[in-house]
């Protein structure tokens, strides 16, 4: 791999190579941006909350609550789509077949613009439909369906930003998209304190904020990476629907269709709640978006994992492979438990962060309560799928995703909301319990082709 320039920082062989050096040492260099990228992209849906919290109405904060719930579910389905694209550019550095690099990103941009499309349709057309299936509590209606509406209408600039980020943390280069978004977490913040603290427009100024962001980021991107000096080349022959595009999507499919499905799950259990009333509405969203921290390390290991994973495979290192896996989850454990002991310890004054109605806040904390002990196991988790996804393994990700999703998350949710004492705690058991076991079902496919592989030398 030839050194190139990258957002004005040299990228050299070994800082771009997984295949060589220490495990811990590069995959915690490579993963750093990316969580700093998380962090940054959480703290951007936080700003909504809290600034919506302070300066808008409760009906405004549920329905940035409902909203970001759908938001999210467009968002990390095209991330999950888009690992194919991060993975199969891994594999060709790993294999030194960089010239085949130029066609996967062509046919993805192809592939990504008629995605946006139908999305942009969807949710404009579809944002009260979806508020009122949502089950949003019926005085705040319409402004959860105008914030679907306002962020359907910015959906080219949220599907661009993490097509770009997918390609980048695909060349081994996980800095870019920090920058990124860091552009789109500041232009948020000041965009949230002008329309909603300033001109009062409530969920649909933290919309429009969130969009205008989006945008900025996304032409920051491109014109940063017009400045770039990539290890391959672009021509206009790639940007079709070619041969590549049926390689990423092999790989993206079955985890694009995981994580729907798994976002659904989310969706069906934000209706559970809403069902609660406005105050458990209100309290869910901001315990969600504490979540959203909360999973920060594990989402930046399975993305990083996924690059690392795949660079190793390609180059034939499958032994460090595995390494990197057991790697992450001693990584990811180690942080789990801080998060675990801070959230059950200290989950009201996260909550309070969010919002200054006592209600609310303790309705927040009461799911942080139930949903604690998933800090530490995603991580375990989430270093497996990364190691799996990485080693193109993808129909088994969406297979044991379906499991604990469709026989375990959404069962169990559904039994503890309709039950005469339902509590948000009780409601919040089901995320650990399911990711569980996810853990149960990884680890017994591992020593499966462990001993297949056994085998196969004996």
């Amino acid at each position: 791999m030839r050194s190139c320039v990258r957002g004005g920082i040299i990228m050299t062989n070994d800082k771009a190579d997984f295949t060589q050096g220490s495990i811990l040492k590069k995959l915690v260099a490579f993963m750093m941006p990316v969580l700093g990228a998380l962090i940054l992209q959480a703290a951007y849906g936080a700003v909504d909350l809290l600034v919506v919290g302070r300066f808008g109405s409760t009906s405004g904060l549920s329905a940035v609550s409902t909203g970001s719930q759908v938001l999210n579910l467009v968002t990390f389905v095209v991330v999950q789509f888009a690992m194919g694209i991060t993975v199969l550019i891994a594999r060709y550095l790993g294999e030194k077949k960089q010239e085949q690099i130029g066609a996967v990103i062509g046919g993805a941009v192809v592939v990504f613009a008629m995605i946006s499309v139908v999305l942009f349709f969807l949710m404009v057309c579809f944002a009260r439909p979806i508020s009122i299936l949502m089950q949003a509590p019926t005085e705040a209606v319409d402004l959860t369906a105008a914030y679907v509406r306002i962020c359907g209408g910015g959906i080219f600039f949220i599907v661009a930003y993490n097509l770009l980020a997918a390609i980048f943390r695909g060349l081994g280069d996980s800095q870019s998209p920090l920058l990124f978004v860091l552009v789109a977490c500041i232009v948020n913040i000041i965009g949230d304190l002008i329309l909603v603290a300033g001109f009062h427009l409530d969920a649909a100024g933290a919309a429009i904020a969130t969009v205008l962001a989006q945008a900025l980021s996304v032409v920051f991107a491109v014109l940063l990476l017009i400045r770039k000096k990539m290890p391959f080349v672009i021509t206009r022959k790639d940007f079709r629907l070619n041969l590549q595009c049926r390689k990423f999507l092999k790989i993206g499919l079955p985890l694009a269709l995981q994580e729907f499905l798994t976002q659904l799950s989310f969706l069906a259990l934000c209706a559970f709640v809403n069902r609660l009333g406005l105050e458990a509405s209100s309290g869910y969203g901001v315990a969600c978006k504490i979540v959203n921290f909360a999973m920060l390390v594990p989402s930046a290991l399975m993305q990083s994992m996924a690059s690392f994973v795949s660079q190793n495979v390609g180059a034939g290192k499958y032994k460090r492979a595995k390494k990197s896996m057991f790697t992450g989850i001693g990584v990811g454990m180690a942080v789990g438990c801080l998060v675990f002991v801070l959230v059950m310890l200290k989950g009201d004054l996260l909550a309070g962060f969010f919002s200054t109605d006592a209600g609310v806040i303790q309705k927040g904390y009461d799911y942080l309560k139930g949903f604690a002990l998933e800090t530490i196991l995603t991580a375990v988790l989430f270093s497996m799928i990364g190691y799996f996804n990485g080693t193109n393994r993808t129909i088994w990700v969406m297979t044991q995703g379906l499991i604990q999703t469709l026989l375990v998350r959404l069962p169990l949710a559904y039994f503890m909301s309709i039950q005469p004492d339902a509590s948000l705690t009780k409601i919040g058991l089901a995320a650990p319990a399911s990711t569980l076991v996810g853990i149960i079902l990884n680890l017994g496919f591992f020593l499966y082709l462990e001993k297949k592989e056994k085998k196969v030398k004996g």
